[in-house]
């Protein structure tokens, strides 16, 4: 809710809001960070959030700049505005203005093809692999289905960059070139190892010379491991389950490169923003990118469809441009990009018509008080009717958070046996993941995704020779079901996999696993 008094002055004082918001008084400056200040903790209550951030810009300045609540449930340390957090897919926007960069001092065009850069790139497509350009894998629009392959990233893996563009080329194509969005994180990977590839610098360096340098974003990183181990001022994610907190520490996924890998403080953020609003001059008058370019990574790309409750709410249209979002939003361009991990999210939110921007970071999963907050802020801004943005949105994340407790897995009503145990037992291989090992222990079958060691678990029979995974880490909220196939001898030739939970996040794609049983195991077994 937004405090009484901008129209009520406005109406007194004969002001056009275009008046107002051109003037925008250190008056009203104030009141809007004192608003979102107020949102802010009022969020962590009723979202059962334990630390925030939120940097807000307006004209080039900082009006809010703070931290509420504890960065780490176990030490209680406070957040504050020098506090990092894994922005996740905000990364995205640094890894398409980098491209900006280089396509600035024309070392590569926006619409040259990926193989002209890494020649061993090749998806299961042949027609796709010869046409894709760097503007297709910037707008997740490379045919690819949505997070096809981010197994190989998510959780932590032990496979390299080059591992994981090799395996891109048996990752299942489920559309066409061009033909939809989809959104796709190891299409930014790709783009960060065509950083790589043409300036000899790895991903990381060229991020810090050509952004973190110059925005003097001092405390930022890229990759959770190059956080100096001085600083401690780093926030720690949670994961709600059953109504209790669950502290989750996590490297914040450096292996997602240029689709994720950047730690950061709102502190540092704001001259971000700055630089975004000001068309790519930074705060101290430095030029980073052109307007030009600005313009390519803000032009929508990819359509995305937009409901009736979407346009009950604002917005007609909406798509996907090069590292950005994009939508209009009550008669206004917004710009924006959120990003999540295991136990920690952010939303970054921009409206070049008002100069204003504003980040949120949070170390819980509730997405919806990063929501309240900037809504909030965006209501203010644009003199929007007054809505309570976070009872709306609390309601709605506690609503989901007890269907996932009340989520059972339901029984078959006539279930069939199993084969034996170890008839199931061997190594599994799908072409672009690698290895599943099945073990039999304790006379249970143990999983391992030999390239994940977060994903191990026990199997637990479900129907004939379907069991369901239960993974040791109950908070990855993914246990799956798994499918072995049989042929006509009782021999187990291979495996599908598929997420049990409607809620099971996107990255897990299971569903894209062929697993085959190696030879020398059925052999073994026969």
């Amino acid at each position: 809710m937004k405090p009484l008094l901008k129209s009520a002055c406005m109406a007194m004082a004969g002001l056009t809001l275009a008046t107002v918001s051109n003037l925008y008084s250190p008056t009203a400056q104030a009141q809007t960070a004192e608003h979102i200040r107020d949102t802010a903790k009022q969020t962590l209550q009723a979202f059962n959030i334990p630390g925030l951030a939120v940097v807000a810009v307006k004209d080039g300045k900082v009006i809010l700049a703070e931290g509420f609540g504890v960065r780490d449930i176990k030490t209680q340390q406070p957040v504050n505005a020098e506090t990092l957090f894994g922005i996740a897919s905000n990364t995205k926007a640094f890894t398409a203005a980098a491209m900006a960069t280089l396509v600035e001092q024309g070392r590569l065009d926006w619409d040259d093809k990926v193989i002209d850069y890494i020649p061993e790139f090749r998806l299961a497509d042949p027609a796709i692999t010869q046409s894709l350009t760097i503007r297709d894998i910037l707008s997740h629009r490379s045919g690819l289905g949505l997070g096809a392959g981010d197994l190989m990233i998510w959780p932590n893996t032990d496979k390299s960059v080059d591992e994981i563009i090799a395996g891109l080329a048996h990752v299942p194509i489920d559309h066409g070139l061009r033909e939809r969005f989809a959104y796709n994180n190891l299409m930014f990977l790709t783009a960060g190892e065509i950083i790589h590839r043409v300036t000899g610098m790895p991903y990381r360096d060229y991020i810090t010379k050509t952004f973190l340098e110059p925005l003097n974003m001092d405390k930022t990183t890229v990759g959770f491991s190059h956080i100096p181990k001085s600083n401690n001022n780093v926030a720690v994610g949670t994961i709600e389950m059953d109504g209790e907190l669950h502290r989750f520490p996590l490297d914040f996924l450096e292996d997602f490169g240029g689709a994720g890998a950047i730690a950061a403080s709102v502190d540092d953020l704001s001259n971000w923003l700055i630089t975004q609003l000001n068309g790519g001059v930074s705060p101290t008058g430095k030029r980073i990118f052109s307007e030009d370019s600005q313009h390519q990574m803000w032009q929508l790309t990819t359509p995305l469809p937009v409901s009736d409750e979407r346009a009950n709410d604002g917005t007609y249209f909406a798509g996907y441009g090069m590292g950005w979002f994009l939508k209009d939003y009550h008669g206004v361009k917004q710009v924006y990009h959120s990003g999540g991990i295991l136990g920690m999210l952010s939303l970054t939110t921009l409206i070049p018509e008002k100069n204003f921007g504003i980040v949120v970071l949070s170390n819980q999963q509730a997405f919806g008080g990063l929501t309240a907050i900037t809504q909030e802020a965006l209501e203010q801004l644009l003199n929007l009717p007054d809505r309570d943005w976070v009872k709306e949105q609390a309601e709605k994340y506690h609503e989901s958070m007890q269907n996932k407790t009340e989520f059972a897995i339901e029984k078959p009503a006539n279930p069939r046996s199993a084969l034996a145990l170890e008839n199931y037992a061997g190594t599994y291989h799908d072409a672009w993941y690698g290895d599943v090992s099945l073990t039999l222990q304790d006379g249970k079958l143990r999983v391992s995704f030999t390239h994940t060691p977060m994903l191990k678990g026990t199997l637990e029979h479900y129907n004939g020779d379907t069991f369901i995974i239960r993974w040791d880490e109950p908070l990855l909220e993914a246990d799956a079901f798994l499918h072995f196939s049989v042929d006509k001898d009782s021999q187990v030739q291979g495996a599908t996999v598929e997420a049990a939970a409607p809620f099971t996040d996107f990255s897990f794609d299971f569903q894209d696993l062929q697993l085959q049983k190696l030879q020398q195991d059925i052999t073994a077994a026969h």
